[in-house]
């Protein structure tokens, strides 16, 4: 392939290192100069393909592109947006199209989790139908743990070891004042179908005693009486009881324990949270114990100060292979984190085609929850601790953090149509 653009975007929500994947793939790309002519990343994710808002990374420093290596959130902008099929909504793939054709974009690097990779393959796939191949690249990322044919995800080590620490630091807070004060700590982790989010949080066990005591996973329906003694149990022995909840998990009876029943997000899916208010409530309810609560909700997936060292280099690397597979003629593949040893962690990184990946949900092996169903396994444990390891502070200026800051120059429109929801003729 003769030299053309590149397309790069990051979507659903962010984590905290989805930048060092955006920092490897435009400092790899400008390595290879007589493939790749300028990195485009989309303003708002895939919204800035179908809008036409293209920002020029050429306009921005070395420098600054390797200070997004320290930088949480999605500095580009990102969005949750799903494609529909082709047969659905032909226009918008034809807007696609139309758009990389117009700015001579022949590459396309997708930073996201399941839809994403289906939306990088159908791409793929498509474009070769409609008379201009795109060489289409999906980029692993999501804190949730879930993507298939990959041993873990660019996002979810920081997210781990954030709330692992989190949880610790608060056991030791109730821990102090539970004689006259809080009697139960709950707090609310992401993870609608998977566990993985609220698994971590058992790291900071490790002995008899220590919080969590209680996990509440999506994997398995929570029998309200059974829980209500596991409470109560651990109040007697240890004095107080920390419990961390998925957002996802359920009764027995198949009903979340908090979602909205009106409210839905772009994919479909009923908008969760509430987790911990309702467990507080049937607590204070069945026991009458005085609690607290906390929600992770974003500071788990942006805590930057904190990201894990191994989950840093892993989503650097990620991206960094993306564009060596492009660049080497390989198309519709992913670029797949392989372990080859937990003692020493030692890892590699292999490719995987986007079918395997693309709309395939990896939940928590049940042998990773303990037989009682309130925390991990020893294999678990094993599964996690190298994820969360190092540390790769950002540097500070005055005590806080600094992150790059992108001077976002847009490319000039070439199409005269505009994209709103619905593609104008």
């Amino acid at each position: 392939m003769s030299q053309k653009h590149a397309f790069y975007a990051q979507s659903g929500g962010v984590t905290a290192v989805i930048n060092a994947s955006a920092c490897a793939v435009i400092e790899t790309a400008r390595r290879y100069p007589d493939k790749i002519g300028k990195v485009y990343a989309g303003h708002n994710g895939i919204l800035g393909a179908l809008r036409e808002e293209l920002i020029d990374t050429s306009f921005e420093s070395d420098e600054t592109i390797g200070a997004l290596l320290r930088t949480p959130g999605g500095a580009f902008g990102s969005c949750r947006y799903k494609l529909k099929s082709f047969e659905e909504s032909e226009a918008e793939y034809r807007r696609l199209i139309d758009v990389f054709k117009a700015h001579n974009i022949g590459y396309f690097f997708y930073n996201g989790g399941n839809d994403s990779m289906d939306t990088a393959w159908k791409v793929s796939q498509l474009s070769e139908k409609m008379g201009y191949p795109i060489t289409c690249i999906g980029v692993p990322k999501t804190i949730d743990n879930d993507l298939a044919a990959t041993d873990n995800c660019p996002g979810f080590g920081s997210a781990a070891k954030y709330l692992a620490v989190s949880t610790k630091e608060a056991s030791h807070d109730i821990a102090s004042m539970c004689d006259t004060s809080t009697k139960v700590f709950v707090m609310e982790v992401m993870g609608r179908h998977a566990g993985w989010l609220a698994a971590a949080t058992g790291l900071a066990a490790r002995q008899s005693g220590d919080a969590p005591h209680v996990i509440v996973f999506p994997e398995l329906p929570l029998d309200r009486k059974k829980f209500l003694a596991k409470v109560q149990e651990t109040v007697n022995n240890e004095g107080y009881c920390v419990i961390v909840a998925s957002e996802g998990a359920k009764y027995d009876d198949g009903d979340f324990i908090s979602a909205s029943t009106t409210v839905v997000d772009s994919f479909g899916h009923q908008q969760l949270g509430g987790v911990a208010p309702a467990l507080c409530n049937l607590i204070k309810q069945e026991l009458g114990y005085k609690y607290h609560y906390a929600v992770a909700d974003y500071l788990q997936r942006s805590a930057r100060h904190i990201a894990s060292r191994v989950d840093v280099e892993q989503a650097y690397a990620v991206g960094k292979a993306a564009v060596e597979l492009a660049v080497t003629g390989h198309n519709a593949v992913m670029p797949a984190i392989v372990r080859e040893s937990d003692m020493p962690y030692r890892w590699a990184i292999k490719e995987v085609p986007l079918e395997q990946v693309a709309n395939f949900e990896r939940k928590m092996p049940l042998e990773f929850i303990s037989p009682d169903g309130f925390n991990i396994t020893r294999t678990c444990r094993e599964y996690l601790e190298p994820l969360i390891e190092g540390e790769e502070y950002p540097a500070y200026l005055n005590g806080l953090p600094r992150f790059a800051r992108l001077r976002k120059v847009f490319v000039d429109k070439k199409i005269e149509t505009s994209f709103t929801g619905d593609i104008e003729s």
